[in-house]
């Protein structure tokens, strides 16, 4: 254990020359395309005021989908934590605050229209100036992941117990005040946490799924059949089965990223992971163009076909958004300019925390 008590087991030197780790990246991947599934999904059936069969697989992971992608998150902080303040905030701030404003301005772009046709233009600029207190629509995420960030930070030298065990009581609390920054920190912030608490223990869980693959898939056939069934008997979020399925289901992705890279398989899942930033700013655009479309043109009936298709164009058509403004030269919408930098930037490629 380090001084702070956080885990001494991961360091640097465990991790691979090129910087990243590949069951990371398919665990990201697959967080990626649950969010992405999600969103489709239910904007789908909002629209057309039914549900298909996709809705079983959305409410599968309704328990685990942002735990894990908090969790992994937290999983490189233990590498960064004790870096100066404005390495620190450039990193883990600066970051997310260019990427955060810039998609705002770029929704509430084609969002403003409608918003001023309800009611006037002066409404939508309440609404846009709004969105800096209040986050907007799927960008919560890169909203709050700072807050989690300048949190762990400030409270490094306090008892990691005692910071787990609050954001604990947090979540199991499931309080609402209507402001999607508070609620979603009591809500997420206990999985952040653990996964830089815990980084160790987690990359330890790979470890072993990684040897003992038939041990690794029989745990998961039976974490996926109580999930199931607490989600089918509407007790996945009552407090603390919430806490312990958000847990066991974020290591059950670790599980899955684990076995998917021991056996190279579903390498788009890893490149999803490899570049979730991208779909993640860049998915609602497709997704709302092909919900549209297939709305409107009745081309495809059956809803849940419809929610599948949705999903798939949002995640290709945001990596092909992101190779057209590459090709372009506006890289500058998933790449930080120089001129929004406030530290030196790091040579070398960077760690998934980094992004």
């Amino acid at each position: 254990m380090t001084p702070d008590g956080t885990s001494a087991a991961l360091r640097p030197s465990a991790l691979p020359h090129s910087g990243r780790v590949d069951w990371v990246d398919y665990a990201k991947g697959i967080c990626i395309v649950m969010v992405v599934m999600m969103h489709s999904v239910l904007g789908v059936e909002l629209a057309a005021g039914k549900t298909g069969f996709m809705h079983a697989v959305v409410a599968f992971a309704k328990p685990f989908r942002m735990p894990d992608f908090f969790m992994i998150s937290g999983l490189f902080l233990p590498l960064v934590i004790d870096r100066d303040w404005r390495t620190y905030l450039d990193r883990k701030v600066v970051h997310f605050a260019y990427f955060y404003v810039l998609w705002v301005t770029i929704q509430f772009g084609f969002k403003a229209p409608a918003f001023a046709a309800e009611s006037s233009w002066t409404h939508a600029g309440y609404l846009y100036l709004e969105s800096f207190i209040e986050p907007f629509g799927t960008l919560w995420f890169i909203y709050e992941l700072p807050i989690f960030f300048v949190v762990a930070k400030a409270t490094r030298r306090w008892p990691p117990l005692l910071i787990w065990s609050v954001a604990a009581l947090l979540e199991m609390a499931h309080y609402s005040t209507g402001w999607t920054a508070i609620d979603e920190f009591g809500a997420r912030f206990v999985y952040f946490y653990t996964g830089y608490w815990f980084a160790g223990q987690v990359f330890a869980l790979s470890n072993r799924a990684r040897q003992e693959p038939l041990l690794g898939l029989a745990a998961l056939a039976l974490w996926a059949l109580l999930n199931e069934s607490l989600v089918q008997f509407g007790l996945s979020e009552l407090p603390l089965i919430s806490l312990f399925l958000g847990i066991s289901g974020a290591c059950a992705i670790v599980t899955i990223g684990t076995l998917l890279a021991h056996m190279s398989w579903l390498k788009s899942l890893r490149f999803c992971g490899e570049h979730s930033i991208v779909i993640y700013l860049a998915f609602f655009l497709p997704m709302a163009a092909t919900r549209t479309l297939l709305l409107h043109t009745g081309l495809v009936q059956d809803i849940g076909v419809m929610s599948l298709m949705v999903t798939a164009a949002g995640l290709f058509g945001a990596l092909a958004i992101w190779q057209i403004a590459l090709k372009s030269g506006a890289n500058f919408l998933f790449e930080r300019p120089d001129a929004f930098w406030i530290a030196p930037r790091k040579p070398g490629p960077a760690l998934q925390a980094a992004e």
